[in-house]
């Protein structure tokens, strides 16, 4: 997926929602591969209330694959996603520290 905005700065401060339509935060950073020239994640900060502040509880916000983004103009829309799908994509060494 390419981005089709001139400057990366334009992105700041963007609201962002899930396909379903729930609220999740702003656009706080992106982190960007230099060596490949591509968006590797988008960070986004949790705005109290938010669909987003539910999830990651005291935590300001979260950093996101790209590959969840799907579309960006006015808003940034992103897959929809919840608890159980975060714990389900955790490296099998993070579970076991978790469970010692």
């Amino acid at each position: 997926m390419a981005i089709t905005i001139k400057e990366f700065s334009e992105m700041f401060g963007k609201d962002v929602f899930t396909d379903k339509g729930m609220f999740c935060g702003k656009v706080a950073d992106l982190q960007v591969d230099l060596r490949k020239f591509r968006v590797r994640a988008i960070v986004i900060e949790a705005t109290r209330g938010s669909y987003l502040s539910e999830l990651v509880g005291g935590k300001r916000g979260i950093i996101l694959p790209y590959q969840f983004v799907q579309s960006i103009g006015d808003i940034v829309i992103i897959r929809h996603f919840s608890p159980t799908s975060i714990e389900s994509r955790k490296e099998p060494e993070e579970v076991e520290k978790e469970t010692t």
